[in-house]
């Protein structure tokens, strides 16, 4: 198989774009699900391309794809190229294999829908971007890619556009991401005009090679990190996951959740000799164990179903991040991996329950259990690999990660104290929405579409069984690490890390199951007991108040309009009087000029024309005695002249 297999790859999902808005969308109005088939067969490809790419890398072939000539400005050739590893071969099988899944199960959510096509010519370009991000060669495309999987993510955020809160999140995502876009755009300009070069592969040989270093190294990925937490939503550029949960569940599922949000992850990973050679690699452990106690606080008071996995996106990827600082690539990106199955059902299972339903606020469900075995059954499974239990597949990444964070006791606990409070929150969940009685209004409650339970069972069991990829350090070997600890699946539960933090996790679970299913304990009385811990975590540590009510609405609207309204006042005001009154001046002076110079000056001439006029005029007496006087008096002093010339000379 041929490298350049990969361009198919991306090309395919654009096709799909492209053909979905220009021909489709036009011409089958009535006929919606035309664009849902062409989505899934494109992407469907594009997956088992992907695959083919895994296995063929996996089984150590040397796949290359020759760069495509894009540009070409005199001596200069502007190409798009693509690398074949490991790290592209797992995101590429990840991102298509979510995007395939996720547009199945959206043939039934978006049943009825009046944007039908746009909906799934948008999720179409969203994955051929991020594919083009994955795969990209160099800065200059990784950042174009960047910034339309951006786009993709505002457009489908705000995809209900009529309503204020979505178009309010669209908004929010879009700007917030934007400051740490623009530390990554200064890493790209840094780069390029320290080293001449944006190709990524270039880049790794300076650092590791010492060519590159210093302030210009620390300042790369110090502006790295930047776009990294800008994109992955990590403290304090985190606001804006919550918010985009406005958007429809199966865009949550996909974009928010598995593939888009972890681009910060994949980041970090492909630069890694660069923050390898830093000193700012501790820094990234460090963003990573914070935001992951910190968004578990928020989650474990939330109501809102999506809310909740929302901050429990956010903390996992707090854990990616910890696991990149401490354990390496294969760490962060193995966590990546499982996660993207587990938490992408558990969205895909809140929006068969809201589906159902009609809201997402866990206080109006209950009993859902016995009405939605299929959808109970996926989002119990997935709960409890997100908890970290044995043997599903997220115990096996969270286990390397915690494991990783024991060099550093601080990291270590927050990271133990991160895993309670994720199974306390996820069982939560669980309870509150499928045990029970029902509390909601709707009656007649049912199991969701077929369309929409298929993919949540598959998703389901590889929950439980992607994380024996490593078992073996098969996962390692793939991403280009060979010093690996191999470990078997009964093995690893001699670990003192793995067991400590499996009995969490455990703890967490009996915990929300004694408050929430058996009612030992109050929840009511509870929030009494840590009031001011609920108020805190409820009103989200304030940072939303003070970014939107303080930061924009007060400095930056308020205080900007005021500072250019005095600015307008004191300064362009001040500045047109003066002219005003240095034109008046200017005029005043002119009006003196012309009525005592100008004006003067003509009538003196003209009144001297006058004079002079006046005066001859008494010469012109009309006898021609005189006038034959003044003839010959004429000759005679011609003649006398002439006679006094000759004479002289």
């Amino acid at each position: 198989m041929s490298g350049e297999v990969v361009y198919l790859v991306f090309a395919l999902p654009i096709l799909s774009f492209i053909i979905i808005l220009a021909f489709l969308r036009p011409l089958f109005k009535g006929r919606p699900k035309v664009s849902s088939y062409l989505g899934i067969a494109l992407t469907g490809i594009s997956f088992v391309l992907s695959l083919l790419l895994l296995l063929g890398v996996y089984s150590g072939k040397d796949l290359a794809a020759s760069p495509l000539l894009w540009l070409n400005l005199g001596n200069v050739d502007i190409k798009f190229g693509a690398i074949i590893d490991g790290l592209v071969a797992i995101m590429l099988v990840v991102v298509t294999f979510i995007s395939l899944l996720v547009q199945i199960y959206s043939v039934g959510y978006m049943r009825g829908d009046p944007a039908y096509h746009r909906y799934f010519a948008l999720v179409s370009l969203f994955t051929g971007s991020m594919v083009g991000l994955v795969m990209a060669s160099n800065l200059f495309w990784l950042f174009a890619f960047w910034e339309l999987v951006g786009l993709c993510s505002y457009l489908l955020i705000g995809f209900w556009f009529d309503r204020p809160a979505a178009a309010n999140a669209a908004k929010k995502a879009f700007i917030v991401t934007r400051v740490g876009d623009f530390g990554l755009l200064g890493a790209v300009i840094l780069l390029f005009t320290q080293t001449g070069t944006l190709d990524i592969g270039s880049l790794h040989i300076l650092a590791t090679s010492g060519a590159l270093a210093g302030s210009v190294l620390s300042w790369a990925t110090i502006g790295i990190l930047m776009g990294a937490m800008g994109k992955s939503a990590q403290f304090p550029l985190h606001v804006w996951l919550p918010d985009a949960m406005e958007g429809p569940t199966p865009v949550s599922a996909l974009i928010h959740a598995a593939t888009m949000v972890a681009a910060g992850v994949f980041l970090i990973a492909r630069m890694y000799p660069l923050f390898e050679y830093s000193p700012n690699l501790k820094i990234v452990a460090i963003v990573g164990g914070f935001t992951a106690i910190f968004a578990a606080t928020m989650a474990l008071v939330m109501n809102d179903i999506k809310k909740v996995l929302a901050y429990s996106t956010i903390s996992q990827l707090g854990y990616m991040f910890l696991g990149l600082g401490m354990g390496g690539v294969s760490v962060g990106i193995f966590h990546l991996f499982n996660h993207a199955f587990f938490k992408a059902l558990l969205f895909l299972g809140a929006g068969s329950v809201g589906h159902a339903t009609n809201t997402f606020d866990m206080r109006q469900m209950g009993g859902l259990g016995k009405k939605m075995p299929w959808t109970f059954a996926c989002f119990v499974i997935a709960s409890l690999s997100l908890a970290g239990i044995y043997p599903l597949s997220g115990f096996w990444s969270k286990d390397e990660i915690i494991s990783s964070a024991s060099e550093e006791p601080v990291l270590f606990y927050m990271a133990l104290v991160t895993v309670f409070f994720t199974a306390f929150y996820m069982f939560r969940v669980v309870f509150m929405t499928f045990s029970g009685s029902y509390r909601g209004e709707k009656e007649h409650l049912h199991e969701s579409h077929k369309e929409m339970v298929i993919p949540m069972v598959i998703l389901a069991v590889l929950s439980v069984f992607s994380g024996f990829f490593n078992l073996n350090g098969g996962f390692a070997h793939l991403l280009g690490e060979t010093d690996v600890e191999t470990m078997g699946i009964f093995e690893v539960l001699s670990h003192p890390a793995a067991i400590i933090s499996l009995l969490v996790a455990l703890l967490g679970i009996f915990l929300a199951y004694a408050v929430y299913k058996k009612q030992w304990l109050s929840a009511a009385g509870l929030t009494r007991v840590f009031y001011p811990f609920y108020t805190l975590f409820s009103k989200k540590y304030w940072i939303d108040t003070f970014y939107e009510d303080i930061l924009v609405r007060r400095f930056l609207v308020n205080g900007v309009f005021e500072f250019f309204s005095l600015f307008d006042r004191y300064v362009i005001d001040g500045l047109v009087n003066g002219a005003a009154k240095a034109a008046t001046g200017v005029f005043v002076f002119f009006n003196y000029f012309d009525h005592y110079v100008v004006d003067g000056l003509v009538n003196g001439i003209g009144g001297a024309a006058k004079s002079v006029g006046k005066s001859l005029r008494h010469l012109e007496t009309g006898q021609l005695q005189l006038y034959g006087a003044f003839i010959v008096l004429g000759i005679v002093v011609i003649v006398m002249t002439i006679f006094i010339v000759e004479v002289l000379v």
